[in-house]
């Protein structure tokens, strides 16, 4: 059964504006235009992100590469208990 999502409380001012809103026959709550995001910077940000921990692996000698390998290991395994 999945969870219901828990409402915060309103404080006061947003109750007033509510009361106001629903009394002059406006929207109870203004509404904002959804975000969009420009596929192209996506695009480019992924590739950077790639790129970059590519290069970045290039740079780390083995014997660390191994630690870091062995610390993420030790975090997953840690999780699951």
């Amino acid at each position: 059964m999945a969870k219901k999502k828990r409402e915060e409380p309103e404080d006061e001012f947003q109750a007033a504006f509510r009361v106001v809103a629903i009394a002059t026959g406006q929207t109870a709550e203004p509404t904002a235009p959804p975000k969009k995001k420009d596929a192209r910077a996506v695009q480019l940000g992924r590739r950077g992100g790639i790129a970059s921990a590519k290069a970045r692996a290039e740079k780390i000698p083995p014997e660390r590469r191994r630690e870091i390998a062995q610390a993420a290991a030790r975090a997953r395994w840690q999780k699951s208990k």
